[in-house]
């Protein structure tokens, strides 16, 4: 299995791990220490030995922060780990601050600490410029410390050293020699002469490589530079390498000679000031280069996928489609109390893995049944395992990795027969998904221009989500993956290539969650305007799994919303029949029968 259902959040460990951390404070002088949930890569998701936040305070999030003063601790979390910070952090300890509604400045304005010390690798510039800005007048500073987690972590795991293959052409559609031309480009247009990469999935995306240094995402965890000259000095462990052919565009060094590599840096460097390591500028500049600050120029190219990346993905989705539907035949066949939300969990990951092309799940499956399903990133354990009961709604929320794409997918399935509520709730959260499917916009429309319409069913009711509509997603990269997002944060037009989630969701909390996601592509849309031929832009949806009907308020949907889902639940029929058993086919052609 590639998931495990151990416990691994610690609440009780907390006290004497902070108090451990203030001794350390005081030993360097220092106010108050930040821990982040970030790595030097900047990514979200991290390696065993970079997991500080979760050792420190048991929340095992994939987005906050935790803040220790002499006298003070608190974790900041966003809406959807609302619940999950309670469960798994002290209260005692932690005070528990609903982040960016407050700041980290803010907060730290309200305290004593007058000297905020912060590991200087784990920091963008942007992050520590925006909490000096609010703390400017306050006679409060800013240090750059030694990372004093690791100091008192004295059981810390090793760094993660799988090895790397290539990701071959036919599922790339671009060579490594003409991603360094478009970036040796971008470069020239900043009127610099190197740029250093951080984040792992650009340098994978970049080299054409993969691999499997964090779980469920395979990147390759490395820094680099290249220069316009087309040469470009990597730094990971070589032996990591050793599968690869040699490149002679390329040199290799362990990462403990990074530093000393961009002290030695010359001319103009580009550093993106969003992902880079507040670190890097310093030593940089202290050798005489000057720093110019952009955008990673790997990040949009990675985001609009080419021809080949898009065909991949559709198979990919295809394959996880069959998978889906053999998965829900047997769901819909089993007695709901012979379950529980990890034999759920297992027997999904299984019919994945038995299209055997299953590379890993794209992330740890949310398998929430009843007031589970509320808790937007519920993560199962043995400890929180619930039975299914007859009656209740069960989200479903997994994806696979496979080498020709990444998928994610999410429903939400009745366990009998529900509740008018529920089927109330249902119906709008599905009327946001299509409203997003059907939506056609002009080229330059950004997701924050198109998040609204997802949520406008539900707004009607009085209701709403604490999540983004629709992140990004990679090609056999990252589940996560930006810039492109469907989200009220989120000003950057979207462009044909990208491909992102289409998941709107309603929670009760104590009660039941609903979310209903599809994968979509940005395409180029036919001109149907009658003499006014606008660039326009829509979306390919590329997940094909039913709907369950049973939750569906057929009567409460437009005509042409009805239309959508019988034209959906068609080819859903068409594209996926020909894949499963017969019992499962015999399953689909009832779920995809006309509302």
């Amino acid at each position: 299995m590639f998931q495990s259902f151990d416990v691994t959040s610690h609440p009780d460990q907390a006290a004497p791990r902070v108090t451990a951390l203030r001794v350390a404070m005081t030993d360097a002088g220092l106010d108050a220490f930040i821990v982040p949930r970030s790595d030097a890569h900047q990514g979200e998701y991290v390696a065993a030995c970079d997991e500080r936040l979760a050792w420190l305070t048991g929340f095992t999030g994939s987005a906050g922060f935790s803040i220790v003063t002499r006298s003070a601790a608190a974790m900041f979390t966003d809406g959807r780990y609302t619940v999950q910070v309670r469960a798994q952090c002290d209260d005692s300890v932690f005070e528990y601050i609903d982040w960016p509604a407050t700041s980290l400045g803010a907060w730290l304005l309200g305290r004593d600490a007058q000297t905020i010390g912060f590991d200087p690798w784990l920091h963008t510039e942007k992050d520590i410029g925006i909490l000096r800005k609010t703390l400017e007048g306050s006679g409060k500073t800013i240090s750059a410390s030694q990372n004093l987690i690791d100091k008192i972590w004295t059981d810390r795991p090793d760094r993660p050293n799988a090895p790397v293959f290539a990701q071959p052409f036919e599922l790339t559609g671009q060579t490594s020699e003409e991603k360094f031309e478009i970036v040796c480009g971008a470069l020239r247009k900043h009127g610099a002469d190197t740029v250093v990469f951080t984040l792992p999935d650009s340098l994978s995306w970049l080299l054409n490589i993969r691999g499997a240094d964090i779980a469920h995402n395979p990147v390759v965890q490395a820094f680099a530079t290249l220069s316009t000259d087309g040469k470009m000095h990597l730094f990971a462990e070589p032996s990591k390498f050793d599968a690869l052919d040699p490149d002679p565009r390329i040199s290799i060094a362990p990462r403990s000679e990074f530093n000393a590599h961009l002290q030695s840096l010359e001319g103009t460097v580009l550093i993106d000031p969003a992902t880079a390591p507040y670190a890097l500028r310093s030593l940089i500049e202290g050798a005489g280069a000057q720093v110019v600050t952009g955008e990673d120029p790997c990040i949009l190219p990675k985001a609009c996928k080419t021809d080949a990346e898009i065909a991949g993905a559709r198979e990919a989705h295809l394959r996880d489609g069959a998978a889906m539907v053999e998965f829900l035949a047997w769901l819909d066949a089993q007695v709901p109390d012979s379950l529980t939300e990890i034999s759920v969990a297992r027997a999904l990951e299984g019919f994945r893995a038995a299209t055997n092309q299953l590379k890993d799940i794209s992330f740890d499956t949310i398998s929430g049944s009843g007031p589970n399903g509320a808790i937007v990133h519920y993560r199962v354990t043995t400890e929180t395992d619930r039975p299914l009961s007859e009656g209740e709604l069960l989200l479903l929320d997994s994806g696979g990795q496979y080498i020709d794409g990444t998928t994610d997918i999410t429903r939400t399935v009745s366990l009998g027969h529900p509740r008018a509520e529920e089927r109330e709730s249902f119906t709008a959260v599905l009327q946001g998904m299509i409203a997003i499917s059907t939506a056609r916009f002009p080229r330059g429309v950004a997701g924050a221009h198109l998040d609204s319409l997802a949520r406008a069913p539900l707004w009607r009711m009085g209701r709403d989500y604490d999540h983004g509509t629709g992140h990004g997603v990679g090609a056999f990269l990252s589940v996560h993956e930006g810039p492109q997002r469907i989200s009220r944060a989120s000003d950057l037009p979207l462009r044909e290539g990208m491909i992102l989630s289409n998941e709107p969701g309603y929670y009760k909390a104590g009660s039941y969650g609903i979310r209903i996601e599809n994968l979509i592509v940005v395409r180029s849309a036919p001109d149907l305007s009658g003499g006014d031929p606008r660039d326009m832009l829509d979306f390919e949806t590329l997940t094909f799994v039913p709907i369950d009907r049973d939750l569906i308020n057929a009567d409460e949907m437009a005509p042409w919303e009805r239309d959508w889902l019988d034209g959906y639940h068609a080819q859903v029929w068409n594209v996926i029949s020909p894949r499963v058993s017969d019992s499962a086919k015999e399953w689909l052609r009832h779920a995809t029968t006309a509302v």
